[in-house]
């Protein structure tokens, strides 16, 4: 989600009764709105188009990872200009970034009509969602809908050029087969239920005045969607960041230091997973002292091989949070298959994204790390 001016929000606020005729019947298997809402228009030149999936309930950083993906290829990402203020879409340089929840076939109304959640297959149109990133890949432009988060409407299409990397992000990247096997590479924030209520806490208190009550009925009534079509889509992904509670402090109640895995699959084309100190090996270092600055409760790495889903993986996992961050690249000195293309560039990014969330923790170097390795996926 975006985040809209009082502005904007009260224009489109008062746009809803010219919409409502635009709100989709309770069925979901709409075969002519697919159909009708694809156009095949050839894009210039010869350029491939790279799909890269990113997967995560909201509320879990999505928003934050692309920025950082997105500027390593060039320019600060935007909504369309021209368009619809209140659209989800994200264009750059190179990139544009697609949010799934525009492939919603049943609209806020619709949804509570037949007692289902944004999280529910039945809510989703898979059919478009699969026919446009085909088309899109295959260098075809789309007429694309737009899911008005403000007015929890359905909104009148836009267009989408195919870009050199398209980014699709949000609940259902991975859970129709047809949409994952046009995915290149494939990415899943996995926030544990700790850190996402102390995230949502942390948001929705503090800045949207929501109560304690409300945030703990809203994360209980989505927990049982979650479990059963958001959570399972990790096991196909490419790589996983599981954020969870320090190990560092005994019994941390406020969330705010973390320990970040980057779990990486083995086997994946295009993809070496990074390493610490000696590929395979199983490492734990205290980088502490003389290089590293360290206040309470300090920083600690692992690196190991692993299993996960029945798949080898390696692990590489950060504890902690640094004090000065232009002393990154002492750590940066021991990791290797970084995809960075000279050396310091993990931490030259670090340090122009300092305003970012996660930009003194694992969050911020694993997402960075996974932005060089989508650069190298695309420069293959």
């Amino acid at each position: 989600s975006f985040v809209r001016s009082a502005g904007v929000v009260q224009h489109r606020m008062g746009m809803v009764s010219q919409r409502m005729h635009q709100r989709m019947s309770s069925s979901c298997s709409s075969r002519g709105r697919s159909t009708a809402v694809v156009t095949y228009a050839s894009a210039s030149g010869e350029q491939k188009t790279i799909v890269i999936g990113l997967a995560a309930d909201s509320g879990c950083g999505k928003s934050t990872f692309m920025r950082r993906v997105t500027q390593l290829f060039g320019g600060d990402p935007e909504p369309p200009k021209g368009g619809n203020p209140d659209s989800n879409t994200l264009i750059s340089d190179n990139t544009t970034v697609i949010c799934l929840d525009d492939y919603h076939c049943l609209d806020r109304y619709g949804r509570k009509d037949k007692g289902v959640t944004a999280l529910a297959p039945e809510a989703q149109d898979f059919d478009l969602m699969y026919e446009q990133i085909k088309a899109i890949k295959e260098g075809k432009s789309v007429e694309k809908p737009i899911y008005n988060h403000v007015t929890g409407l359905l909104d009148p299409p836009e267009t989408i050029v195919p870009p050199k990397i398209l980014i699709v992000e949000g609940l259902h990247p991975f859970f129709d087969e047809r949409v994952n096997e046009l995915i290149d590479f494939s990415i899943y924030l996995d926030i544990s239920d700790e850190v996402k209520f102390a995230w949502k806490i942390q948001r929705d208190m503090a800045e949207r005045g929501h109560s304690l009550e409300s945030i703990q009925a809203s994360i209980e009534s989505r927990k049982p969607d979650f479990d059963a079509y958001i959570d399972p889509q990790k096991a196909k992904a490419d790589v996983i960041v599981q954020v969870l509670p320090t190990q560092l402090i005994p019994d941390d109640e406020e969330k705010k230091v973390l320990r970040v895995k980057m779990i990486q699959k083995e086997d994946v084309e295009c993809f070496d997973p990074t390493y610490l100190f000696d590929e395979g090996s199983t490492v734990s270092w205290i980088p502490c002292g003389r290089k590293l600055t360290c206040s309470f409760p300090g920083i600690k790495f692992f690196y190991g091989p692993d299993t996960f889903y029945g798949e080898n993986v390696s692990v590489l996992e950060m504890d902690g949070q640094f004090d000065k961050l232009e002393e990154l690249i002492y750590v940066e000195s021991h990791l290797s298959n970084t995809s960075a293309k000279f050396y310091g560039e993990i931490t030259q990014q670090m340090l122009k994204n300092t305003a970012f969330p996660g930009s003194n923790n694992g969050t911020g170097l694993f997402q960075t790390l996974i932005g060089l390795k989508v650069r190298e996926v695309y420069e293959k």
